[in-house]
């Protein structure tokens, strides 16, 4: 539209309206400063990494993740008082929206696609603008000629003035020296305990890994096109600090992430070499807290890591680099382009149904659908705990052991794909969630979240050595989950699934809560043979009390799952196990727990590092 036809438009708009332009410029100013921010933030973390700042890491990670709703908050309170409440266009329904007001937002939204020429953050800022127009307008209006359903602006190509990665040629200078060169461009303000030596091991693994897929399939070692390529910033998360790239030859890419750690001395070292797919794709799990990196052009950090990782959504990817609101727009895009060209039913999603959720599944599409139910058949639990719960696991580190979830409010599901028997389950368990009509099923409130298999079905059909892996897995989830102060509460395996990778995942929140607020306790002997007998205990349990050896009873009926859990796991029966645990989380510890394996480190020959627990 020109710009005299738009100025001819707004003169037809109520004249006591802000010039649609003004509109899109404070809701992009709004956007500016929630970036602006969540870099400052990324920026903080290689200081406070320098700085062996655990603490800090985590309380400005936690910090990060409520910064887009507050910011959206923000901004919506400011376009609300431009747009004066009186005109019908607030969150309130005060009839029908008149054509003049229609093409006002119409307008607002084409000023905001001018305004994102040459913008940085263009698809973030699209979905920040869909979120505080969303806020404003009763929902009855929430018309694709408003929001950016797609994209408005392209994202290729973005960094051709600003680039993403750095490139090192190994052919010329060799790959001990680029990783020197490597590590020293990303200026640490902390001593190294031996970078040659470290660059060096990095180099023989690569090397040897090289030869190896070379030999495999008759390549040429060294080819023309022989390059490094690593993102420009760093990814911080926790303890660890990654070099995240990919290596070229012969027209091949392999990926390659390169995990930094501080040293008892508190100098930094290269820790571990990782060197294939899985191991990248496990660094960016979706059972992980969000990275904390600084970039420019987030589109240009997502197509490099898409370029190592293809199978992986950029839906999750977005998400995994913190930007988990972009994330949940391209999962819906994504989602809906999938329904246009599937044709299968959602359906009720396999396994023992739960007591708090409703679950349900679209076969062809790897994500399940958790709605809490209008009655919970637990004692003291409402819709506010869970969503509490939910919450806590969303701001918590979850250590490789929690799956993430997307939360959506107003899902429209087309009725003719839902399955008769989700029909009813629907209307039998949770009718207050949901609204029908004629063509749609409008779900109010729904956590999204990968598709696993869930553990009791996996061990029901698993061999003696899938089930070994898995229950050891499933030990190390509850351990790892009790040294970053979860408790998980309730762990049967049906709370439990199992990854496509293999890893061991808890996916049933309603029930933990912080370790330091639990007692564990041994069970007293007992009094008499008629006490010992009897179906109630004969020693007092108060709030928050855990027995451990009670689990037994519960959780190792199978004589297979049995032997294979006294095999790894028989500290988990004994309270003081926990007792300790509880008291290293109480005391500040920040445990090592490592989103790779041994196999990938580079000094697990010394003495001080091989007992340290493996993720």
């Amino acid at each position: 539209m020109t710009y005299n036809a738009d100025h001819q438009l707004i003169q037809q708009l109520d004249k006591t309206l802000p010039p649609p332009v003004e509109v899109a410029q404070k809701i992009l100013a709004g956007f500016d400063r929630h970036y602006s921010l969540f870099r400052y933030v990324a920026q903080r973390a290689k200081s406070l990494f320098e700085s062996h700042d655990w603490h800090g890491i985590q309380r400005v990670s936690k910090e990060r993740i409520e910064y887009y709703d507050i910011r959206v908050r923000e901004c919506t309170h400011q376009v609300n008082t431009m747009l004066n409440k009186t005109q019908g266009l607030s969150q309130e329904k005060h009839g029908d929206l008149t054509p003049q007001q229609i093409n006002y937002w119409q307008s607002i939204k084409q000023a905001f696609v001018r305004l994102l020429t040459n913008h940085q953050q263009p698809e973030c800022a699209e979905t920040f603008f869909n979120s505080v127009t969303c806020r404003i307008l009763h929902r009855d209006y929430f018309h694709n000629a408003f929001l950016f359903v797609r994209p408005a602006i392209a994202t290729e190509y973005l960094d051709s003035e600003h680039q993403s990665y750095r490139v090192y040629y190994p052919h010329i200078h060799g790959i001990e020296k680029c990783v020197i060169k490597m590590v020293a461009d990303y200026g640490m303000a902390a001593p190294f305990k031996n970078l040659p030596y470290d660059a060096r091991q990095v180099a023989r693994r690569a090397i040897g890994i090289l030869r190896q897929k070379l030999t495999s399939s008759g390549g040429k070692r060294i080819a023309p096109d022989c390059q490094i390529h690593v993102l420009n910033t760093l990814f911080f998360r926790n303890k660890g600090a990654y070099i995240v790239g990919r290596f070229i030859n012969n027209n091949i890419v392999y990926p390659f992430g390169i995990a930094l750690l501080h040293t008892p001395a508190n100098e930094i070292e290269l820790d571990a070499f990782l060197s294939t797919p899985d191991d990248i794709s496990t660094l960016f799990s979706f059972t992980r807290a969000y990275f904390l990196v600084d970039m420019e052009v987030p589109s240009a950090y997502v197509s490099f890591l898409s370029s190592l990782l293809p199978s992986k959504p950029k839906a999750e990817l977005y998400t995994a680099i913190g930007l988990q609101k972009q994330g949940k727009t391209l999962f819906y895009r994504d989602f809906l382009y999938h329904l246009n060209n599937s044709h299968d039913q959602f359906d009720i999603a396999p396994g023992i149904k739960g007591m708090v959720m409703t679950v349900f599944t679209l076969p062809s599409y790897p994500y399940v659908f958790k709605l809490i139910r209008d009655r919970i058949n637990k004692d003291g639990m409402t819709h506010e705990i869970v969503m509490k719960k939910y919450h806590m696991v969303k701001m918590h580190d979850r250590v490789g052991r929690m799956a993430d979830t997307w939360e959506y409010s107003l899902v429209a599901l087309p009725r003719k794909r839902c399955s008769p028997q989700l029909l009813e389950e629907l209307r039998s368990q949770v009718p207050n969630l949901i609204e029908e009509t004629e063509d749609s099923i409008v779900i109010r409130h729904v956590y999204i979240e990968r598709r696993m298999t869930p553990l009791n079905i996996f061990l029901s059909q698993a061999s003696d050595e899938a089930l070994d892996n898995a229950i050891k897995g499933y030990g190390d989830a509850i351990a790892e989950l009790a040294a970053a102060n979860i408790f998980a509460g309730d762990m049967l395996f049906k709370n439990f699934g199992v990854t496509r990778l293999g890893r061991v995942v808890f996916y049933d929140y309603d029930e933990i809560q912080p370790m330091r607020e639990m007692n564990f306790r041994a069970i007293p002997p007992a009094p008499n043979e008629e006490a010992e007998m009897s179906n109630e205990p004969w020693y007092p349990v108060h709030l928050n009390d855990v027995f451990p050896e009670e689990f037994e009873r519960f959780l190792l009926g199978n004589p297979r799952v049995r032997a294979a859990f006294m095999k790894h796991h028989p500290n988990l029966l004994d309270y003081q196990w926990w007792q300790t645990r509880k008291d290293r989380v109480a005391a500040g510890k920040i445990e090592d727990i490592f989103p790779y394996p041994f196999s990938r480190r580079l000094h697990v020959s010394r003495p001080e590092l091989t007992n340290q627990k493996e993720l």
